[in-house]
């Protein structure tokens, strides 16, 4: 890559300031809008239950051609693509009726014994069920992810949602950390699946299962990061460091998680520490030296040279156990054994009421933060700083509400504690297959989305490309990316990383 054109390349993602919170929920809400006329085509019509080349394309442009559009050529108007996905949406759920094959419910078997019955419905809730709104909320943020990472280099992307240089908030720079919250979600099963079988594994046993599970993402932060220095690549040094990359954040975190464990057993409130742990971070930056060593030290040793992805590795931490804290909580049956509480309290109310309260309380907390003047924070995806926690951690509650709300609305009674089997047939109805692809294997398409995006960079000088051009090859992008999740989805291969 010719001197020139890399520096062009790393001044177009350079020293930028993002733009609004709401802009940012504006456009995030398109994946939602689109699951939810989805929903409706499927509940309605079973119209995604015979998957053909029609239902395919239709899964297509609901769920990923959507999201591309909302980030690009609907960027400045994401209202009105909200309003051409929900408008029909209502107009098919008022004026048509569920399909007949889902409209009957199973009749329970008969039973001599009603407290063998009772004891059956309970082992039944104490089992965790399949979410089908909690894999479109993973599958969408995995799409707006992978879609991402190439449109910035785009001038069709602009240049509010790109990350930003320090202080402010973006797209980007909240599609890092919602990867890292939903990581902590679904690793919230092991925990629960452990709990169900009366298993506590040592503190040694969970450092070396974590650090096994590191290993494949260290090997994958080095092949990028050879793969960046070997090609002379355009790089933002200021987002991780010279040498850091997020694959290497993503390594550290099982092992820390683990090192938990360490703490005694009355301290076991996940959202507690999540929140303790940012909130010690935060006091560090602003009592001593560390933001100013993160912001203005010359990079003259390893440490120095990637110090943004050392230091911030415990806000993401926080990040990590935020949304593990809400995976204990929502993933159970509600009223199981397995259920979790609230900042102490007993919960026993419907996940979607849990989830608003979340992202209530994560939405006060970083309003107290941002406006009171004692405190006065700015977020900041490069220190990972308590307000970055408390915003990520506020959206991401909401989208899931907002994904759950829309279940509940089209899909009501899935969850049957009467039979399983029953259960995860009503589960499989009610999923998108591709955002189902996407959720299944997100690491390795997130890592084969890094390939191409570095092949695209290679091959063809993307600030010179006009709309029509870089619309085309996003589509390509997308569409390449989708079919081989696809492959992977109906091969039933899960790429574990």
């Amino acid at each position: 890559m010719a001197q020139s054109y890399k520096s062009l390349k790393e001044d177009f993602v350079s020293n930028l300031s993002g733009g609004g919170m709401s802009e940012i929920n504006w456009v995030t809400a398109v994946a939602p809008a689109a699951v939810l006329l989805w929903s409706v085509l499927q509940s309605r019509h079973d119209f995604f239950s015979h998957y053909n080349l029609l239902a395919f394309v239709t899964d297509f442009f609901l769920n990923v051609a959507a999201i591309l559009s909302a980030i690009t050529v609907y960027s400045s108007s994401p209202v009105i693509l909200n309003s051409l996905l929900i408008l029909p949406a209502v107009c098919l759920y008022l004026l048509s009726r569920r399909s007949r094959t889902r409209q009957k419910r199973p009749a329970q078997a008969p039973s001599a014994n009603g407290r063998a019955s009772a004891h059956r419905d309970q082992d039944i809730r104490n089992t965790l069920p399949e979410r089908p709104f909690i894999t479109h909320y993973r599958g969408s943020m995995m799409v707006a992810t992978c879609l991402a990472i190439l449109a910035v280099d785009f001038r069709v992307f602009p240049r509010r949602f790109a990350k930003v240089e320090t202080w402010g908030t973006s797209l980007m720079d909240m599609g890092v950390g919602s990867f890292v919250f939903s990581a902590g979600l679904v690793s919230a099963r092991p925990i629960l699946k452990a709990q169900g079988a009366d298993r506590r594994s040592s503190v040694g046993a969970s450092l070396k299962a974590a650090f096994r599970h590191s290993l494949p993402l260290l090997a994958l932060g080095l092949i990028r990061l050879y793969s960046i220095k070997g090609l002379d690549y355009a790089e933002h040094v200021s987002e991780y460091g010279v040498h850091w990359n997020f694959f290497f954040t993503l390594a550290l975190l099982p092992p820390l998680v683990a090192s938990l464990q360490i703490l005694p057993t009355w301290f076991a409130s996940v959202d507690m520490i999540a929140l303790l742990v940012s909130c010690i971070f935060q006091a560090v930056l602003d009592s001593t030296w560390v933001t100013t060593y993160i912001l203005t030290a010359p990079r003259y040793s390893l440490v120095s040279q990637n110090r943004e992805g050392l230091i911030s590795i415990w806000g993401y931490l926080s990040i990590f156990l935020a949304g593990q804290a809400v995976g204990l909580d929502i993933l159970p049956h509600t009223g199981s054994k397995l259920s979790r509480s609230i900042f102490g309290l007993h919960m026993n109310r419907p996940y979607t009421v849990r989830l608003f309260m979340w992202s209530v309380w994560y939405s006060m907390l970083l309003f107290l933060a941002v406006s009171y003047k004692a405190l006065a924070l700015q977020v900041s995806r490069r220190l990972a700083n308590l307000p970055y926690v408390l915003w990520v951690s506020a959206f991401n509650c909401t989208q899931l509400a907002l994904f759950s709300a829309v279940e509940i609305l089209v899909f009501p009674g899935l969850y049957s504690p009467i039979d399983k089997k029953l259960e995860g047939q009503r589960s499989k109805h009610a999923t998108s297959q591709i955002l189902a692809a996407f959720n299944r294997n997100g690491l390795a398409i997130f890592l084969l989305a890094n390939l191409l995006t570095g092949l695209v960079n290679l091959a063809t000088d993307t600030l010179q490309a006009g709309q029509g051009r870089a619309m085309a090859t996003l589509v390509a992008y997308a569409s390449i990316l989708t079919i081989v999740a696809m492959i992977l989805h109906w091969k039933n291969i899960a790429l574990k990383m």
